[in-house]
């Protein structure tokens, strides 16, 4: 009589999985994203146990694979959450390597792997193969980053460099809960970031190594001696990655027009490039068939030059994550074509996200792999469904602008949530912007872009670059239009860190089952949504080494600084959904001192204040940027007893919320780190 109750169940969901088949394979990537997201959640790193559970339940999971349908499913779903967690952890420990453990300052030498800009508008260089005589040499980081503030012109790549500069540790979140600065650079094999100001000396030449990466200077240097100015920067930008010639302005005006994917070599480039080689090929190869009547599959070996294509853009553009990604999902496209498979379908994203995933599974916290996937899986379920209505039936010349229009509202509707909670900001003319940009950018300079690659050999390359230029002045003249309208952009409010994964799994329920019950998923987004809606920011923030504080008012949040700690600021002023100047928002600190939920907080700035506060309250809380000792048993938050807490917030009622409670300890995490230890918020009288 007990057994046939669970049978009934069994009969159920045997049932239910067997209305699925055919569909159920994109579940395989999201249950093995699950398993990744589950390893990144532990606030403890897994030890051999963990991974052993992990292999008994890829075991246990193939067992229930060889039962009915139902069983098959949910087996098939355990195995490959389980993979996911084993194949994350494998990917932090491989890449492990020496971390910075305290402030260096000192000579640095090292070879120049590759340049960027930093926010400040700085050339910022990474070197591996470092040294740094101070240091013992099981203590040099594998790479280091530093921003060369005296710096006009980049080393060529491939050089050894060297300078004096100042050295730290990768700093944990900005506040509880934030983007965990420390654990991304981990997987870069990056121990050491700081700064110089002094010159940047070339102590060797460029060596055999980095053929590539030299090769990449070399067209971007030449693109922007070519076309100077913004021009050039965004043409080199598209064609190699390169990005360190574009300055801040020119950001701010594509991300407030929401244009800065163009930057990216993402899907996009990828995608329109492979395109316009298949598309001429293939013509040609027709062209060819019937002039010579010969018997050459076309399609299959256009699908080959432009896998032969993407694999070159792919090495010339500097393989970066989003490239990789981009290629792996052109990738599979092009091989289902060259298979006479069906190209665009759910099956064939999922394979792409499974690949990424394997190979970088860090890539799941991106926004870039979020956003990419996003808007790829959306069109593709969009335009499916498109397929199927009998009144999708618009005249051929129409067909173009419609089906543009579609993609582009698509893809806004789904990267939109996502953009909103890792950037805090929301486009509202991005489609209008993205209707008039990126046409261009797929008739006018991709298509250019590749003649321009074909006619190079031959020193003709001039006249598509030429073109080329003219479509990025295009796209640069309407961002800087849209980015000028006072409501084109709207700041939004950080929300907790479950909001998204609900919000996503919500819709990629609706999206990849089968039937009415999908709609279900709906309900998933609005509590997500809801969620955000209702998030409250903290009531006071305190910075890791005390430096600054801030404290929610009725007008916004109140800095204790007008200067210093500026990137903390501008977090943190961006995650109330108000980002205003560091000036503006200290000008709100109150001149008497600060009461919290019958808390007194003082802030302390220098050895002179310091000096004026002998003893305390156990009520009281002193908040110090140095060293200080106080009687009275007040709590006291300095650089020496915050180091193994982080940044801190405090709610209206004084819970307290510490970064390192939020991340844990994990493989990233710095040595201070280690140490158990509590940090009692006072008692109100």
């Amino acid at each position: 009589m007990r057994v046939r109750p669970l049978q009934h169940v069994v009969a159920k969901i045997d049932e239910i999985f067997d209305a699925q088949q055919g569909h159920l394979f994109p579940w395989a990537a999201v249950c093995f994203g699950f398993g990744i997201s589950l390893f990144f959640a532990l606030r403890f790193e897994p030890g051999l146990f963990s991974f052993l559970a992990a292999g008994t339940l890829v075991g246990g999971g193939y067992w229930l694979s060889r039962h009915s349908m139902g069983r098959r499913a949910v087996g098939w779903f355990i195995l490959c959450a389980a993979l996911g967690f084993s194949v994350a952890g494998y990917r932090a420990h491989s890449v492990a390597a020496p971390v910075l453990k305290y402030r260096y300052y000192g000579p640095v030498e090292g070879r120049l792997i590759s340049v960027d800009r930093s926010q400040s508008d700085a050339l910022r260089l990474t070197l591996d193969q470092v040294y740094l005589p101070k240091l013992d040499p099981e203590d040099w980081p594998a790479k280091l980053r530093i921003s060369a503030r005296a710096l006009d012109i980049a080393p060529p790549i491939g050089a050894r460099v060297m300078t004096t500069a100042h050295l730290s540790p990768p700093q944990g979140p900005v506040e509880p809960g934030g983007f965990d600065f420390r654990r991304h650079v981990w997987f870069q094999k990056i121990g050491a970031v700081g700064y110089t100001r002094v010159p940047v000396l070339l102590a060797a030449g460029p060596s055999r190594g980095l053929w590539i990466n030299r090769l990449r200077a070399k067209i971007s240097r030449d693109l922007q001696r070519r076309y100077p100015g913004q021009t050039g920067a965004v043409a080199t930008a598209i064609l190699t990655g390169d990005r360190s010639g574009i300055n801040q302005e020119t950001l701010n005006s594509l991300r407030a027009s929401n244009l800065a994917h163009l930057l990216a070599i993402s899907g996009l480039h990828m995608g329109l490039l492979s395109g316009i080689i298949f598309t001429g090929a293939r013509f040609g190869l027709v062209a060819l068939n019937l002039m010579l009547h010969l018997s050459l599959n076309a399609k299959s070996i256009a699908a080959a030059l432009a896998l032969v294509a993407a694999t070159g853009y792919l090495l010339i553009s500097g393989g970066n994550v989003a490239t990789e990604r981009a290629y792996i999902m052109t990738a599979v496209i092009l091989i289902a074509v060259l298979l006479q498979r069906r190209a665009l379908t759910l099956r064939a994203v999922a394979i792409a996200a499974l690949i990424v995933l394997t190979h970088r599974p860090e890539s799941l916290l991106s926004p870039g792999f979020q956003m990419s996937f996003a808007a790829t899986t959306a069109l593709v379920a969009v335009f499916a469904a498109l397929r199927h209505l009998p009144r999708w039936h618009w005249p051929n010349w129409l067909r173009p602008a419609v089906a543009l229009v579609i993609s582009s509202a698509v893809a806004g509707l789904a990267t939109a949530p996502i953009g909103a909670a890792h950037f805090n900001t929301l486009s509202q003319v991005g489609l209008v912007a993205n209707l008039l940009a990126v046409p261009v950018m797929g008739s006018l300079v991709m298509p250019a872009a590749a003649l321009a690659a074909v006619l190079t050999p031959i020193g003709l390359e001039h006249w598509p670059l030429n073109v080329m230029s003219w479509g990025l002045n295009w796209i640069l003249n309407v961002a800087e239009t849209i980015a000028e309208i006072p409501f084109a952009q709207r700041t939004i409010v950080q929300p907790p860190n479950m909001v998204l994964p609900i919000i996503c799994m919500g819709a990629l329920f609706v999206i990849l089952w089968q039937g009415r019950a999908r709609w279900f998923g709906l309900a998933g987004v609005i509590i997500g949504l809801t969620l955000w809606s209702a998030a409250a920011r903290p009531a006071l923030l305190i910075a890791s080494d005390g430096a600054l504080i801030g404290l929610q008012t009725r007008e916004g949040r109140a800095l204790s600084r007008a200067r210093g700690a500026g990137f903390t600021a501008r977090v943190w002023l961006e995650n109330d959904g108000a980002p205003q100047t560091q000036v503006f928002a200290a000008a709100r600190w109150p001149q008497e001192a600060v009461q919290l939920d019958g808390v007194t907080v003082i802030s302390v700035a220098g050895k002179r204040a310091a000096a004026e506060i002998q003893s305390c309250d156990p009520n009281q809380v002193i908040i110090a940027n140095l060293p200080i000792t106080v009687s009275g048993g007040c709590l006291i938050l300095n650089p020496k007893t915050l180091a193994p807490h982080g940044a801190v917030s405090v709610t209206k009622k004084g819970a307290v919320q510490t970064a390192r409670a939020q991340t844990g300890l994990r493989l990233w995490s710095p040595p201070a780190w280690q140490k158990t230890v509590s940090l009692q918020w006072p008692e109100p009288r």
